[in-house]
């Protein structure tokens, strides 16, 4: 038979089965629910067969590993060859702190360092400044100056770890720190690895914490982009960041679309500033979240790795297969963690781990099951971790690549997720992109609609939600609780003020004038910064340079 008359075939079949076979248990044991939507409001179907995948063409949609159009995973052995980087997001408190709890995890097996700062450091604040007053050190490490980044990885050699640094806005800041410690250190910046996230577009739609306006903003971005392009060729400029655009209340399909659009506005910039795609375009990096519904992520991730290479080839022309990589960074969802009954995030966190891994991420981030109530204790964080060293050797998830490919299912969700997602980023194209549509509020009624269609269908108990709106005790676990000291921010103001007394002020001065004029001027800002850490210019003092020169970002409220 030809594959048509299979097709047809198993068409006749499915349709006798409808007809006979299922009415008989229907009336037995009715279904559940009078229909089935996962969290991008995709209609479940009951059974998928080979009629749903009827017009995949295996080498053109799938290919094999490490080969265009990479559904299935961007290396050829994927975790037969290495295991993904295990990554926990850590800071908090003081640089001292932090420190420690590195060196905690460090020596608990962790593979790669992933840096938390406060607001103040992520809005461009000193320690010292009214703004900060009651949030420095409460939710990430206090960072001002390059004294705090020397103690921060104070006995970490960093040309045995790379780094992530969850930082936007004043990223170029933290990564001249980063490069300051490695150059006192004697580790050339040829040889830095990690990650800044450098992600502002998510922050004007999503995060909201932002500094700039999105032009220069942009422009930041791209500054990094085109000097670790020249400069230092293991470390990733840029985390296109979809983990965000999630926790703030997009479904699925919006985080894809949304992300890999903010991906494509970065690729613009650096062309427009002369760079050629395949310098940088290698060095792109994505950072997604993984909710609870397994198959959604699973095929998420598998779409995304395909768009990316269409966009990357079709649109933006690259000839570098690894141009057209998608190499990701995923996390555990924060949002879907609950404050009753926290102990069962623990299984929520684990089938969101094995959603990444099965779905071929290069780099993976568990929440621990405290979060929804502080920030993770040591206890609570080894448990976290335990779970991804779990997945990896005991699962057997990690021994054959991309193992739910071919499933009829999967790949029908995977066709799906792509198709609208591309209909997403037309839309956007159609508006005139990301800047035109963020200024419109697109980006924000999306995700506002989303967030409130979600919260909904929980309070209608159409979506069950263990220990909150099922299944309740009316008493919760009693478990430890991390608090952060008062007396941290007096140690960090403290420390700062001494800093200021001691250092050259007047090459201070002298820097940061440097740092003026560079921007007045439009110049990429990297080298300047850089010699400005080294003089102990702090955070605030750089940004406020920068205030002057390119204003601050007033949001657009969206009704």
């Amino acid at each position: 038979m030809s594959d048509k008359e299979k097709i047809n075939q198993i068409t006749r079949e499915r349709e006798r089965w409808e007809n006979t076979t299922l009415p008989k248990w229907m009336g037995q044991r009715p279904e559940r629910k009078s229909e089935f939507r996962n969290h991008s409001d995709t209609l479940i179907k009951r059974v998928y067969t080979p009629e749903d995948i009827k017009d995949l063409d295996y080498m053109r949609d799938l290919g094999l590993p490490g080969e265009y159009p990479f559904t299935r995973g961007v290396h050829a052995t994927m975790y037969r060859g290495r295991l993904w980087t295990m990554r926990q997001f850590s800071g908090y408190g003081t640089a001292e702190q932090t420190n420690q709890r590195f060196k905690y995890l460090l020596k608990e097996g962790e593979t790669g360092l992933s840096i938390a700062f406060d607001y103040p450091t992520i809005r461009g604040y000193d320690s010292d400044n009214p703004f900060s007053q009651g949030e420095v050190g409460t939710c990430g490490v206090a960072v001002a100056s390059l004294k705090d980044m020397e103690v921060l990885f104070d006995g970490i050699p960093l040309d045995k770890v790379t780094t992530s640094m969850t930082v936007n806005g004043p990223a170029a800041m933290l990564l001249a720190m980063y490069i300051a410690v490695g150059d006192k250190q004697g580790v050339s910046r040829e040889k830095l690895g990690g990650t800044t996230q450098n992600d502002v577009l998510k922050e004007f739609f999503a995060q909201k914490l932002i500094i700039f306006p999105p032009k220069p903003s942009i422009k930041l971005v791209t500054d990094i982009v085109e000097y670790c392009t020249k400069h230092m060729p293991r470390w990733n400029p840029i985390s296109i960041s979809g983990y965000h655009i999630r926790e703030a209340g997009s479904n699925a399909v919006q985080e894809l679309a949304f992300t890999l659009y903010d991906g494509i506005t970065y690729v613009e910039s650096c062309l427009e500033r002369g760079m050629k795609v395949d310098e940088f375009a290698p060095r792109l990096s994505f950072f997604f979240a993984s909710h609870n519904n397994l198959f959604e992520e699973v095929a998420k991730f598998r779409a995304a790795r395909r768009i990316w290479a269409k966009v990357m080839k079709e649109r933006f022309h690259a000839k570098n297969s690894r141009s057209m990589w998608m190499r990701m960074h995923v996390q555990t969802s924060g949002c879907t963690l609950t404050a009753q009954q926290p102990l069962n995030n623990i299984t929520r966190t684990t089938i969101q781990a094995l959603a990444a891994v099965l779905g071929g991420t290069q780099s993976l981030h568990t929440n621990s099951f405290d979060e929804a109530l502080c920030l993770p204790t040591e206890d609570a964080v080894k448990v976290a971790l335990r779970t991804q060293q779990i997945i990896a050797h005991e699962s057997g998830s990690a021994d054959t690549i991309d193992p739910l490919a071919g499933c009829y299912y999967i790949e029908c969700l995977t066709n799906e997720m792509e198709g609208q997602a591309m209909d997403y980023i037309q839309r956007i194209d159609d508006m005139g992109g990301a800047t035109v549509a963020i200024e419109r509020g697109f980006f924000q009624k999306e995700i506002a609609d989303s967030a409130y269609k979600y919260q909904g269908e929980t309070d209608e108990k159409k979506r069950i939600i263990v220990g909150v709106n099922e299944y309740t005790t009316g008493e919760d676990a009693a478990i430890p609780i991390l608090r952060i000291d008062p007396k941290v921010e007096e140690k960090q103001v403290a420390g700062l003020q001494k800093l200021r007394r001691e250092r050259d002020n007047r090459k201070v001065d002298e820097v940061l004038e440097e740092l003026h004029y560079a921007a007045e001027k439009d110049e990429n800002l990297m080298p300047v910064i850089i010699e400005a850490v080294k003089a102990y210019a702090t955070i605030g003092e750089m940004c406020g340079v920068l205030r002057k020169i390119y204003g601050e970002y007033k949001e657009l409220i969206v009704i």
